[in-house]
């Protein structure tokens, strides 16, 4: 596959991971609270999970899981990430997962798949590594989450250079993500919508809270060259002046889908088929007992 073909530079987001490695403790209040939320979805269900999959969770969505006593693999891109997880742990492309099929009871993706390029492809791979009946567990950054900084970079850059280069990252719209649950074959999908109020002091903070958690620039078409000097202090400038809050932070809300799915199996309830039904909607709706 040709770079000019995928939206993504993998090496890219894996050397970020690489360096974030050592930075990870500045972010984990976000990256634990998001775990938090995702994960208290387990505690609707009555079944259990012996095993789960833990893809890309950099440390927050571990200690979650084994409170709930499950049994836990961590992967992550990053070798390095990998290496300081509590074993067991893999260091493996989430494009490209080595599992075989009907390894896991659960498996859950906190905040780690929008830098698939293949996502329904990825979404396939985990279903084909779920047992029947096993549940997926995900949490996706979505429109318009940095939709602030997107725009205040995309305004300076135009008005210094006369040309835009992407500098932060493509979302998905929260309504694809259950049409991609369905192309990849899962069953009953489920997606909620959940907004973090996050707020920073500076855009620079902003910034360095990105390069901390290994969320920088890796879109395959960025600029490659050193940028103006003057485009950093432009671009925010314009996020502090139009989303600053009276008090004096600057919001920049991280909007999650939040997906459940399972993987097919013969015991699952089923929709009826067009003509199996046995009551009339219309003689429902005109029975007068059902008004009582």
């Amino acid at each position: 596959m040709q770079n000019d073909h995928v939206t993504f530079d993998r090496n890219a987001v894996r050397l970020h991971r690489d360096r974030a490695a050592r930075t990870l403790g500045s972010v984990s209040g976000i990256l634990d609270e998001a775990a938090d939320r995702l994960l208290e979805r387990l505690d609707d269900l009555t079944r259990t999970f012996p095993l789960a999959l833990d893809i890309g969770g950099r440390g927050a969505t571990l200690p979650g899981l084994r409170a709930r006593n499950i049994e836990v693999i961590s992967t992550d891109l990053s070798f390095r990430i990998a290496r300081q997880a509590t074993p067991p742990a893999v260091c493996a492309d989430e494009e490209f997962l080595p599992f075989g099929a009907g390894t896991f009871d659960l498996i859950v993706a906190n905040l780690s798949l929008h830098w698939v390029n293949d996502l329904p492809g990825t979404f396939a791979q985990i279903r084909h590594a779920l047992k029947p009946d096993g549940l997926f567990l995900a949490s996706i950054p979505v429109l318009p989450t940095l939709s602030e900084l997107r725009d205040s970079f995309s305004e300076a850059e135009l008005a210094i250079s006369g040309g835009v280069s992407p500098r932060v990252s493509p979302f998905p719209a929260l309504r694809d993500c259950a049409a991609l649950l369905q192309r990849a074959g899962f069953a009953l999908p489920v997606v909620d919508a959940e907004t973090m109020d996050i707020r920073y002091r500076s855009g620079l903070a902003l910034l360095r809270d990105l390069r901390a958690a290994g969320e920088t620039n890796a879109v395959t078409l960025r600029d490659r060259r050193t940028p103006s000097t003057a485009l950093f202090p432009a671009a925010l400038s314009l996020l502090a002046e139009r989303h600053t809050s009276a008090d004096g932070t600057i919001e920049t809300p991280l909007h999650m889908a939040i997906l459940s799915a399972w993987a097919p199996a013969p015991t699952q309830p089923k929709p009826l088929a067009p003509g199996q039904f046995t009551t009339s909607l219309n003689d429902v709706l005109n029975d007068d007992s059902s008004r009582k």
